[in-house]
């Protein structure tokens, strides 16, 4: 008889009773389930390893959880006739397949440690140096400010300015070039240096 079949049989005459899974004062045999480890685990690993590409771990893991099955299912392997390793086989793809599935279903952890080395933009920088500039724009006159506005934040060429502000584009080279300037002064008197 082969090492792997007919550990359901439950003739004594031909296995002896430590093979069998009969249960033993309300659990199945210790015995028994020490003999599926030693005469399954071996090839189950290597079975598992080819599914799970060569992750150990996670193919004891299946190897371990498919052991307990066979354990709480000894019941039904006590009935099974010939071999208790396509069983096994079966039960560890299927452990595989669901982990995988798993896997799929929810997204995937992302480690937050490589973000606490990125620095955050500053927001407060940001707003005071708008309040700085904002201000400084204050102490332009209304003509400087407002080529300014229309080229500089507004992105507008020179002779759409002009068209916008109905002024020649002469004019608003003239003014765009004093203006900022004046804009630079201002912003030295604030403490902004270039």
């Amino acid at each position: 008889m082969r090492k792997d079949s007919a550990v359901a049989d439950e003739r004594p005459q031909e296995r002896p009773h430590r093979h069998r899974l009969v249960p033993h004062r309300g659990g199945p045999d210790e015995e028994l389930m020490r003999a599926l480890y030693r005469e399954h685990a071996g090839p189950l690993l290597a079975y598992v390893l080819r599914l799970v590409a060569g992750d150990r771990q996670r193919a004891e893991d299946v190897v371990q959880e498919t052991l307990i099955r066979a354990w709480k299912n000894a019941g039904q392997l006590n009935r099974a006739t010939g071999s208790v390793r396509p069983w096994l086989v079966t039960v560890a793809r299927r452990i595989v397949i669901d982990g995988h599935r798993s896997r799929q279903a929810r997204p995937q952890e992302v480690d937050p440690s490589p973000l606490e080395v990125i620095p955050a933009e500053d927001e407060i920088d940001k707003a005071l140096w708008l309040m700085t500039l904002s201000d400084a724009l204050d102490d332009l006159t209304p003509a400087h400010r407002e080529v300014l506005v229309e080229t500089y934040f507004k992105g507008r060429t020179v002779n759409e300015a002009a068209e916008t502000l109905g002024i020649p584009s002469g004019t608003v080279r003239s003014r765009v070039f004093y203006a900022l300037r004046s804009m630079k002064l201002a912003l030295e008197e604030r403490g902004v240096t270039a």
